[in-house]
């Protein structure tokens, strides 16, 4: 019997080899991880070779007008690109999205990044996002929120990123939340905390799409809450979503942050109606 060490580092008891097979063990280990690059880099020719043929028969469309897209086109058409609703409301502390929110609950400021209107661009990226399961879409947006905005100083002083949260019914149906996708890619480019777990919701309320504002601020009554939050005294914590509508939702999650001491509340959103 002789030791071996195996790739951990860990002593193994083997039988001996004899001298040959002791040459082609080791012949082995040097080859084995050579073999293993290079299937791989076969892997990534054959998709370089196979991907305008799929093209061809499966073209990648914008979302948005349907014409195929070019290679370094992503989601959209360089058009379709150019063309949209941007709010640019990040110069200014004063905007729509804050005022929204004035006399209802003390927050330090507000931004949507794109206007929502029906029939419009954004809502038919949201509707592919967040009802057509296109999570790689969501991303994409994320990154582009958070490509325009950083230039700004609008993220200056933030602690700690929360998505608005799903219920776990909703969220189970869904198979993600749409808050968190765009709040992850924000998050990896600001390298700013991203907290999912401080703030939860209670009650797996009735959709706001077709309430109105009253029906919406009830809608939204107790239906958050928090865990360990001793934590988080004087952060300040950007609460992200998709869609700024009457500000229901956000408001109630402001609300129930604010019970943290010292806690200050900034909010983004994709967009805004």
């Amino acid at each position: 019997m002789t030791t071996i060490r195996n790739a951990c580092g860990y002593a193994v008891q083997g039988v001996e080899l004899s001298h040959p097979n002791r040459a082609l063990f080791q012949i082995d280990i040097l080859i084995l991880p050579l073999i293993a690059i290079l299937i791989k880099l076969i892997s990534m020719r054959m998709i370089d070779l196979i991907k305008p043929v799929f093209d061809l028969f499966y073209p990648r469309l914008c979302i948005i007008c349907s014409v195929p897209l070019v290679e370094q086109e992503n989601f959209l058409c360089i058009e379709c690109l150019q063309k949209l609703p941007k709010t640019n409301y990040h110069p200014c502390v004063d905007n729509p999205a804050t005022e929204g929110f004035s006399g209802k609950v003390p927050i330090r400021r507000a931004n949507a990044f794109l206007y929502y209107n029906k029939e419009g661009v954004a809502q038919k990226l949201i509707a592919h996002f967040k009802y057509k399961g296109n999570v790689r879409l969501g991303k994409w947006l994320g990154k582009t929120v958070a490509d325009e905005l950083v230039k700004s100083r609008f993220f200056e002083g933030i602690d700690l990123i929360i998505p608005v949260p799903l219920h776990a019914k909703k969220l189970k149906k869904r198979g993600f939340n749409q808050a968190e996708v765009l709040a992850q890619e924000i998050s990896k480019k600001l390298q700013i905390p991203l907290n999912t777990t401080l703030l939860y919701r209670t009650k797996a309320n009735s959709s706001q799409t077709q309430k109105n504002v009253f029906d919406r601020w009830r809608n939204t009554q107790n239906i958050f809450a928090l865990r360990n939050h001793t934590d988080f005294n004087n952060k300040h914590v950007l609460l992200i979503d998709d869609v700024l509508t009457t500000g229901a939702t956000l408001e109630a999650c402001a609300h129930t942050l604010l019970q943290i001491k010292g806690i200050q509340i900034s909010i983004l959103t994709l967009a805004i109606t």
